[in-house]
Order: structure tokens, then sequence, then C-alpha cells
């Protein structure tokens, strides 16, 4: 295969490339298969009818699901480099005090051979998102999604980089034990920011756009960028939809009402020997005359009721 290199400056070159023809319609599959799941019009419309409470309810899941979509849309790509194994179950790290005082106390530098074990269990641990190992490399990425990173304070984000730290170092066995024997020569943690508006290399953070290098496949950054737009573009569409149902939905009900809709039929007479029978939506249901058959009256099954005779 030929390699292609990122117009990034310095970028290294990539064997794999995104081919766009073929990747986005797949991308858009997966768009629809998320939002679906969590976002559907019908889902909405229920909401928009039970009151602004449940419509909350429902939005609030929005950015949710945009995570995860992300998150599938990396491995999906990942897809397309042999070489990478993309692991997202069972990698739950346990963050012991020990490992913690090591993160705390020393510079990196110092503790970047150092591999603890795996089963030192501990009250707290830490789930990254995924575990992205390239098998050529011998190079794990311990990997943390973030849709934006502007709601995070410098004390939150320093103490979610010290958990992913000491949870990095249990990583190798970890790695050894539970997937096939997977062999690690270095562990590195990287939070990609979505929004593309934090670059810090020296402390793992990368905007999104930058995963080419992650996953060494070129065009990986523009595919997630138009995974976004389209999850944006469905969800526009979802909302767009969801109100023009709900809009002639409360239409129809107002026509009704103002007709003067009952359980009941209204008739009105025009002739000594002729009745016209009219339903609640005023279209003739039918016509009979009294001299001939006693008078019919289709209706709703109910309690009983009063009849209403028009005024002839």
């Amino acid at each position: 295969m030929n390699n292609t290199v990122s117009g990034a400056a310095a970028a290294p070159t990539h064997s794999h490339a995104v081919n766009p023809d073929v990747l986005h319609s797949r991308l858009d599959g997966l768009c629809n298969q998320v939002l679906t799941s969590s976002f559907g019009s019908t889902a909405l419309m229920d909401a928009l009818a039970s009151g602004l409470s449940d419509v909350s309810s429902l939005l609030r899941g929005v950015p949710a699901a945009e995570g995860r979509l992300i998150e599938r849309g990396i491995q999906m790509i990942a897809g397309l480099n042999p070489d990478l194994v993309v692991l997202t179950e069972n990698i739950r790290l346990p963050v012991s005090k020990a490992a913690l005082d090591v993160v705390e106390r020393n510079d990196p530098r110092h503790y970047a051979s150092l591999t603890l074990d795996a089963d030192s269990g501990g009250r707290r641990g830490y789930t990254p998102d995924m575990i992205i190992v390239n098998r050529g490399s011998k190079v794990a990425h311990v990997v943390d999604v973030k849709r934006s990173l502007s709601s995070y304070d410098a004390v939150r984000l320093q103490e979610l980089k010290k958990r992913m730290l000491a949870g990095a170092l249990t990583v190798p066995d970890l790695l050894y034990q539970e997937h096939h024997r997977l062999a690690v020569e270095a562990v590195h943690v990287v939070m990609l920011d979505a929004q593309n508006g934090s670059r810090e290399a020296s402390s793992g953070i990368w905007p999104v756009s930058d995963i080419d290098h992650l996953l060494g496949v070129e065009g990986a950054g523009k595919a997630i960028a138009y995974l976004r737009r389209a999850f944006q573009t469905a969800v526009e569409q979802v909302w767009r939809e969801a109100l023009q149902h709900y809009r002639r939905a409360r239409d129809l009900s107002e026509d009704d009402r103002r007709a003067g809709a009952m359980p009941w039929l209204v008739t009105q007479q025009h002739a000594p020997d002729e009745r016209i029978l009219f339903g609640s939506d005023d279209r003739i249901v039918g016509a009979t005359s009294t001299s001939e058959r006693p008078e019919i009256r289709i209706g709703f099954a109910s309690l009983p009721t009063v009849r209403l005779q028009a005024l002839s």
C-alpha cells in the first residue's frame, strides 16, 4: 500500500487512509443507529405532549449519545488499521493509594518503566472509554473521549489526569493477563477533546482532529468531524419533524373542539319526511326517510347521554 502523508507540520507518514466514499455511508448508518436508540421522533413527540420536564430529560441525553457516537466512530475508523486492537470491555483499571502516591510525588520520567499488578484492587478505579493497542509499535493508549473540556476546571482536570496515569500503571499486566497476552512496551494517556478547543500535547490533551496520529489513519480527524456534523443535522431534523407532528395533532384537536365534537350525533331537520345525519366532523354519513324506516343512530358507545336536537 502506498503511504500517505498528513498535511500537518512534522506529521508522521500514515500507511492507511480513509476512503470518504465508503466510510461516510457507514458513519451515516452508525449515526442513525445511535440516534434512533435514544432520540427518536416518537419519543420526542411523547415528551412534547407530556410537558417541559420530559422534554428537558430527553434533551439531556443528547450529549451522552453524541459521546457514544464519537467513541464508536473512532472504533470503526481504527478498524482500517490492521495493527490496532481496540478494547472497550473489561478494562476497569484499579487505582490504588500506592499508585496515586507514585504519580503525585514523582516526575513521570521516574515511573515510566514501572508497572503494577492489575489485581492490586482497591476501592477506587478508573474505566477509560477505550484502550487502543498498536501491535506493531507495542504502544497502548489509554483514551478518554470528552465532548468538551470547557466544563472542567483546573483542579478537576488535574485529578482526572492523576487517576488516568495511576490506572495506566496496571495496563501492561491487564493486557497480558486478560487480553490474549498482548504485550506492550509503553502506555500513553490521552484525552480527546471533541470540540477541538484544547491542545496540550505535553499533558496528553489532544483535539480529536489530531486523531490521525493516534490511529495511524490519514483522514480520521476529518471523518470524526463529518460524523459530528451528521449527528447534529439529524438531531435538528428529528426536532423539526416532532414539532410538525405535535402542531398538527394540536391543531386537529383544536378543530374538534371548535366543531363541538361530542360522543353523540347531532341531527338537523331539512324536510318533514327526511332527516340528514351529521357526524362530529360535519360529513354526511347517511340519509333516511322517516316514512320508510326508523331513524338509525351511529356513534360511539357510551354511558347514557342526552341527545341534542338541532333547531329546525
